[in-house]
């Protein structure tokens, strides 16, 4: 089971939402995902911790909780969802090459 934290402060590191959850448990894992493009904090991220009896605890203690002057939001994450792979009819997909297309 994992974890899903949202609106996080963009300033908070990896260390500081260790920091936060190991009051509830141990933390096996935290993911912070970034920007492709910019680089910076998305605003999210994913915590696994070693049980879910402490994933139920620190769920319950922190949704809603005040952080770094953010509401969190703090659930069991759900699996990814699979999207569609590119290519499949939108933008930049297909096999043809350019000079196959007819204007």
């Amino acid at each position: 089971m994992s974890i899903y934290i949202g609106n996080l402060p963009y300033q908070a590191s990896e260390e500081d939402v260790t920091e936060i959850f190991a009051e509830y448990g141990t933390v096996k894992r935290v993911q912070l995902p970034t920007d492709r493009e910019t680089g910076r904090p998305r605003g999210f991220g994913f915590v696994e911790m070693s049980s879910d009896d402490e994933e139920t605890a620190a769920i319950e203690a922190l949704d809603g909780a005040e952080w770094m002057g953010r509401d969190l939001k703090v659930n069991k994450a759900r699996p990814r969802e699979e999207r569609p792979a590119r290519g499949d009819g939108g933008w930049g997909g297909g096999d043809r090459k350019r000079s196959d297309r007819r204007y």
